[in-house]
This record gives C-alpha cells, structure tokens and sequence, in this order.
C-alpha cells in the first residue's frame, strides 16, 4: 500500500475524510456529551491522545502480529491508551470526568479509533501512522467543539461556562453571555437538539463540497470533441 503524502493525511482528517462528519463515527459520545464547549474538549482532547497513541503502537508491532490475534491485539492497545487518558482525567480535571462519565471508558468502543488502526497504522510507518491519528483526532475535536459551541449558544444562551473544570480556576472568568435574559432552549441541550445539529454540520459540509466541486467544473477548458473533422475543397482536381 502506497503511503500518503502528509498534506493528503491532513486533508483527509480534517476534512475530505473527517470521522465525524464523513465517516459518521463515534456518534455515541458525539451526541451525547456536546452540551456545552468545556465537554467536547474534555472528550476531544481524551480521544486526540487515544487515536495517536494507538496508532503510533499499532504501527510499531504491525510486522510482528500475525492475522488470527491482529484486531485482539489492537482493541488491547486502545484499551491501555483510554485507560491512561482515564487516570489522567481523574489526576488532574477529575470534576470534568465525574461529569463526562462512562463516555471515557466507551472511547474504547469507539469504531473510528479501531477503524484508523486496522486500515492505516496497520500498514504504514509509524511517522504517517502517528500524522494520521493526529489530523483524525483533531477533525474529531473540532466537529465536537462546535457542535457543543453550538448546542450551548442555542440552548443556554452562552459560551465556555465551566471552563474552570478543564484550565483551572484562571478560566473561570471566560464565560460569554451574548444575549441578556435568553430563554434557555432544553430542546438544544436535550440529545435531539444534538441530532439536528450534527444534521446541520454535515449539510454545511456537503454544500461547500458541492460549491467547490462546481467552481472546479467551471474553470476546467471544455473538452474537445473528438472524431473526424470535414475539409471543405475548392477548385479542380485533377
């Protein structure tokens, strides 16, 4: 298998190949925990390690596994990497993993993770294995922080509450409330609110790629048309 180039790696994470909004995996956290930005940091950043680690591991031993312990011997990986970014948690923004909750451990279960493993760090270099886990990761993170930017604007009327939990008492004091008197909106928080709004992302996504798709037909020369062409003769011939 051919490796990537770097920039076709990075393209594919953050963009052409994003897990969240091409892939549609890992829906189960995604959904569920967006409610607001300080939580899908907390789960972004968490599964950003987990995808790195992993795939930077599963590269390493891609020679020395054989088939028949191959997908054990990864989801054993991914199992030591989520269980590191747990005690992490616990050790230093344990308030923000008392609230994210059972999601952590679940990261384990999450199908892009092992996918990215099985289908790239499994037959590439650790150097673009690494790359990759990394530009999937933070295609990841990014859907998940805006679409928690989003359901917390839309359904409580602000942005960053509770940073605190995740930087420290010197965040406490980034909180935006753009709106005075917002009615809460419990339709946004709820887990309908975050189907309609990853809903509303992919729309976005697909339109741009639409739009772009269009731009590139447009300024391509038209195609010349082939087959024999009739030359008209004047004259005599003899």
């Amino acid at each position: 298998m051919a490796t990537k180039s770097s920039s076709e790696i990075i393209r594919d994470g953050l963009w052409d190949n994003n897990p969240a909004l091409v892939q549609v995996l890992g829906l189960c956290p995604l959904l569920a925990v967006t409610s607001t930005v300080v939580n899908a940091i907390g789960l972004g950043v968490a599964t950003l390690m987990v995808l790195m680690g992993s795939n930077l591991a599963v590269s390493l031993i891609r020679n020395f596994v054989s088939e028949s312990v191959r997908l054990p011997a990864f989801v054993m990986i991914i199992a030591s990497f989520v269980t590191c970014a747990e005690l992490l948690m616990q050790a230093f923004t344990y308030e923000l993993y008392q609230i994210l909750g059972i999601f952590i451990p679940l990261i384990v279960t999450n199908c892009s993770i092992l996918g990215r493993a099985d289908a790239f760090a499994s037959r590439n270099p650790p150097v673009p294995a690494l790359l990759d886990g990394a530009m999937m990761g933070t295609g990841f993170l990014a859907v998940l922080v805006v679409l928690g930017g989003m359901r917390e604007l839309i359904g409580q009327g602000s942005l960053f509450v509770d940073m605190d939990l995740l930087l420290g008492p010197a965040a406490a004091d980034w909180v935006v409330r753009p709106f005075e008197d917002y009615p809460d909106m419990l339709f946004m928080i709820l887990p309908p609110g975050a189907f309609i709004g990853l809903g509303v992302l992919i729309a976005l996504k697909n339109g741009i790629d639409n739009h772009l798709k269009e731009r590139r037909k447009a300024s391509e020369p038209a195609p010349v048309a082939a087959g024999s062409k009739r030359v008209r003769v004047t004259g005599n011939v003899s």
